[in-house]
């Protein structure tokens, strides 16, 4: 094509060529030309015939030697005057061409720019990483990015815009080498990117997202570039910069080759100076984030895909490191809004009445895999979509938030709980309509089981239960409203309600947050004043370890030395974080302490209230695995906390102060005081909750839950005095049942699928709370079990 060109502009025509009698065909021919016509007027048929044959030789041997000699003297041009000519049949458009309605497809522009494109690639592939060739170094001083930007930003053909956004993203993604610490790179790219999201549904969306994208991945790889493009909005450079200024001059008239300015790259602290309000002089002045606002905008596009696209850039914005960067991002975008807005909408559009079954059991949602069917979801419970809409944009909350800067992710999380949490789903939580509340409760507890983000979680326990620390008194717990209310739902008049709220407080007491647990348990223990306040002599004397009114355990061949390998806990894995044996029973032999405390618990109930032995698979060493896999959870989440280590020494805790176990303690020991009179659902869900906090490493905790042989002050209660009395209890009233064991054997069948549902039995709430009782404290005993050992295997 470049021959032919070459050849065009010295007026070669290939087709005069052919033609006898052109000034192409030798001196030779030209002089013998008319007699060798007359003769050929005279030969036979034949002759003329191989006359014409050797003629049509002649010439295509002389076109090959005239081809050989035209590229000799016209070689290939060299990358740069290739990538110039493409420029400059750019700029001749316009400087020819009247008709400024026709759109850039009907013309070469979009296969000149491809051409520079490749010419650019091939440069950059042909030289050694990092070093700018002359076509690069061509782009740079004669500004044609921001010659690009002004004709995209006319518009001018119709659909430049589109153009160049396909331009900037293909030179930004193939392109290895840096460009963008280039004031003539960086300075037109933020320009462009204030053009895109500014109309909606536009039809250029495909190509801003494609760019704003390639510009976020770039700020990724390199964190400090982000500094160029913080706009200082008291000083606002000038749209027409000089070379915005000269892009529709250079546009209108040939390019006079003549390098315009430097194409060094500017230095991040420089730019950062002009534009970051870190570094700004007035200290209240702010900056504008351009690249976030246009994300902003096209996250409310209504094509999905768009939609996804903008929050992918969004949270590759938010984890950049820079401090600047983040506090513009969350003092002078609209993000926090949209994130809270968003949220609120979606919550708003919840049914008011819902199934918690349904809203525990919906499918886990990842945000941008939000594929549905409006009819399949309508027959499956009414409100699915909307549920899923939900909790899909609260999953791009808590992911956003976890990938955030530090000072971003607490800015966000703030927000989400002041305009999300406080302003909506508190009143929600405080009503007195009993289906408000449930669908409210239902839906904070799908909530907590979702968030991951520690800033998150953070702010939605504060929500939650206040910020308080210092220990609670009677006088106090109602301090915190929505905390007070939760609690007291626990032991809600609906059983619906009270089993929602422990389960919601199951799902808390679970996740890696301390201030959880030093809040509803931790903080009433401390000082340790549930203890008896009597020096040690003063106390009564111990008969083999327990007080002299204790009972004495018999020796079961459950704690012997023939423990299935199956059921022995390896010892290496676990975190020394359990408390050792306490002072008032530890002895050498902690074997014997483990022994007499796991007895303690499963003697609690008397035998013609057990039931379990007498039906297979329901021993007490089905609750050890399921310990053992627990309590290693818990060492790992608690392990950061410092819970290791003795109990605070007793004479280091104020034992004069009147203990209060707390208002969460306190409510679930009255629920575990009533097992015997409570529905069987609200019996598990109490105990599931009790088990929880048992099982958690920390030495106070420990001794106050699962330590038979503690000393209690006056009018203080501990988990296994509750035991006790509920058991004193009941033997009172096996008494006044007939046949009350068989009707128990038959009440566990039942429980457990073996028996079909018949006749009613009477007092099946007393025989179904029995069967938990006996349960619970199988469980109790394997979880002292466990730490007890995790103990001993850990010490030296």
């Amino acid at each position: 094509m470049r021959c032919y060109e070459a050849l065009c502009s010295v007026g070669y025509s290939p087709l005069a060529a052919d033609m006898p009698g052109s000034v192409y065909e030798t001196s030779n021919l030209d002089r013998g030309g008319s007699s060798r016509k007359k003769k050929i007027e005279d030969f036979s048929r034949s002759s003329r015939e191989k006359l014409v044959q050797s003629k049509n030789k002649m010439f295509s041997k002389f076109t090959s030697i005239l081809q050989h000699a035209v590229e000799a003297l016209a070689p290939s041009l060299p990358l740069q005057e290739d990538f110039v000519y493409h420029w400059k049949a750019i700029t001749h458009y316009y400087i020819e061409t009247s008709d400024d309605k026709a759109p850039v497809t009907d013309t070469n522009i979009p296969s000149h720019l491809e051409q520079m494109l490749d010419i650019l690639t091939q440069e950059e592939a042909e030289r050694e990483s990092g070093e700018t060739g002359p076509c690069m170094e061509y782009l740079l001083h004669h500004k044609i990015l921001e010659t690009l930007y002004t004709l995209g930003k006319a518009d001018c053909p119709p659909g430049m815009k589109q153009q160049v956004l396909t331009f900037y993203t293909k030179l930004l993604a193939h392109i290895r080498q840096p460009l963008l610490p280039h004031i003539n790179v960086h300075r037109p790219v933020q320009k462009l990117i204030r053009l895109c999201g500014e109309v909606l549904a536009a039809p250029t969306e495909n190509e801003e997202i494609q760019f704003l994208c390639i510009v976020c991945a770039k700020l990724k790889q390199d964190p400090y570039l982000v500094n160029f493009f913080l706009e200082n909005k008291t000083k606002r450079p000038d749209t027409r910069s000089p070379g915005a200024a000269q892009g529709k001059d250079e546009a209108l008239a040939p390019d006079t080759g003549q390098a315009q300015t430097s194409d060094k790259p500017e230095e991040p602290q420089a730019a950062a100076a002009a534009s970051s309000p870190t570094t700004n002089n007035n200290n209240s002045s702010s900056s504008n984030y351009n690249l976030v606002t246009s994300l902003l905008n096209l996250t409310k596009s209504p094509d999905g895909r768009i939609v996804v696209k903008a929050c992918e850039g969004l949270m590759l914005l938010v984890s950049l490191p820079e401090p600047a960067a983040a506090k513009c991002l969350t003092e002078n975008t609209e993000l926090c809004e949209l994130l809270t807005d968003r949220l609120v909408t979606f919550y708003k559009a919840l049914p008011p009445s819902m199934d918690p079954l349904d809203i525990e059991t919906v499918e886990s949602v990842n945000w941008g895999l939000d594929v549905y069917n409006l009819k399949e979801d309508a027959a499956i419970f009414t409100g699915k979509r909307a549920l899923i809409s939900f909790l899909s944009w609260l999953d791009y909350c808590d992911q956003l938030i976890k990938e955030a800067q530090k000072s971003a992710a607490t800015v966000m999380a703030r927000a989400v709980r002041e305009r999300f949490f406080v302003a909506v789903m508190e009143p929600q939580l405080m009503q007195t309509s009993e289906v408000g509340i449930l669908t409210s409760t239902a839906l904070l507890n799908r909530i907590i089981r979702q968030v991951s983000s520690e800033a998150l979680l953070q702010e939605t326990v504060y929500f939650l239960l206040g910020e308080d620390k210092d220990p609670e008194t009677a006088a106090t717990i109602a301090q915190t409203p929505l905390r007070h209310r939760l609690i007291e739902h626990c032991d809600h008049l609906s059983d619906e309600i009270s089993i929602m709220t422990l389960r919601l407080f199951e799902q808390l007491i679970q996740k890696p947050n301390q201030h959880i647990l030093h809040n509803l348990v931790l903080r009433g223990l401390e000082e340790r004043n549930y203890l008896e306040n009597k020096p040690p002599d003063d106390r009564e004397p111990l008969e083999n370890g327990q007080p002299h009114d204790a009972v004495d355990l018999e020796e079961d061949p459950l704690f012997g030395d023939d423990l299935s390998p199956d059921s022995r806990l390896s010892g290496s894995d676990w975190l020394s974080t359990s408390p050792p044996l306490s002072p008032d029973h530890s002895k050498s032999d902690g074997k014997t302490e483990v022994h007499k405390i796991v007895n303690s618990f499963l003697c609690l109930v008397p035998d013609e209230a057990k039931s379990s032995y007498q039906v297979e698979g329901t021993g007490y060493d089905t609750y050890l695995r399921d310990a053992h896999r627990q309590f290693k959870d818990y060492c790992g989440v608690c392990q950061r906390w410092d819970w290791r280590g003795h109990p605070k020494p007793l004479e280091k805790c104020n034992l004069e102060l009147p203990f209060f176990e707390g208002h969460f303690l306190k409510v679930l020991f009255d629920r575990m005081g009533r097992i015997l009179d409570q529905p069987y659902d609200v019996n598990l869900q109490v105990t599931a909750v009790l088990s929880k906090l048992s099982l958690l490493p920390h030495p106070h905790l420990h001794e106050y839950l699962l330590d038979p042989y503690i000393n209690l002050a006056p009018g203080c209660r501990s988990l296994f005095s509750v035991i006790v009395r509920v058991v004193g209890d009941l033997m009172l009233r096996i008494q006044r049942i007939p046949d009350f064991t068989p009707k128990l054997l038959l009440v566990r069948k039942r429980l457990l699928g073996l028996e079909p549902e018949g006749i009613n039995i009477d007092h099946m709430t007393l025989l179904e709370g029995v069967i938990v009782l006996e349960e619970f404290c199988k469980e109790l005993a394997a979880i002292a079990f466990v730490k007890f050992h995790a103990t001993s295997s850990s010490s030296p």
